[in-house]
């Protein structure tokens, strides 16, 4: 199997760390096995004969352990960019998953260009979401950007 271009497998490490999260999140799967749950049996794999292509598991394994480390410093950072009004607890879980995982991007990994942050969670959420949502991720994590960059 070829190696996937850097990019191409963060996008995947990306788009991962956000159904790792989402499971945490539901399941309250502890740290260890959700980890080892992915790199064994999610990224990079083959389901119902279709080939995944591999994630930068080092990525992954940051966004995740990292979201989940700082989730308050970060659960803040994304509520005081929402509308009056509306709260965390409103969004989709599924949305929290990707604003969480975006946000602490843009906190932690100053390596990665805040525009790539945005543009690559933008994606993420046209996996799951219509435009109108991934606009939504657009203006929050441009916000987060402004503030904490």
């Amino acid at each position: 199997m070829s190696k996937a271009p850097k990019s191409q497998s963060r996008s995947v490490a990306r788009l991962g760390a956000v159904q790792a999260l989402y499971q945490h999140a539901m399941e309250g799967t502890l740290l260890p096995t959700l980890l080892d749950e992915f790199h064994r049996h999610r990224l990079g794999a083959e389901i119902e004969d279709i080939q995944f292509a591999d994630a930068d598991r080092i990525h992954f394994d940051d966004v995740v352990k990292g979201v989940l480390a700082r989730a308050e410093e970060i659960d803040a950072r994304i509520s005081e960019k929402l509308a009056e009004g509306w709260r965390l607890e409103r969004l989709d879980k599924t949305m929290v998953q990707i604003l969480r995982a975006g946000t602490y991007e843009l906190l932690a990994r100053d390596d990665v260009a805040a525009p790539t942050v945005i543009n690559e969670y933008v994606d993420v959420a046209h996996a799951f979401f219509d435009e109108r949502e991934a606009k939504f991720v657009n203006g929050v994590l441009d916000a987060i950007a402004r503030a904490a960059r």
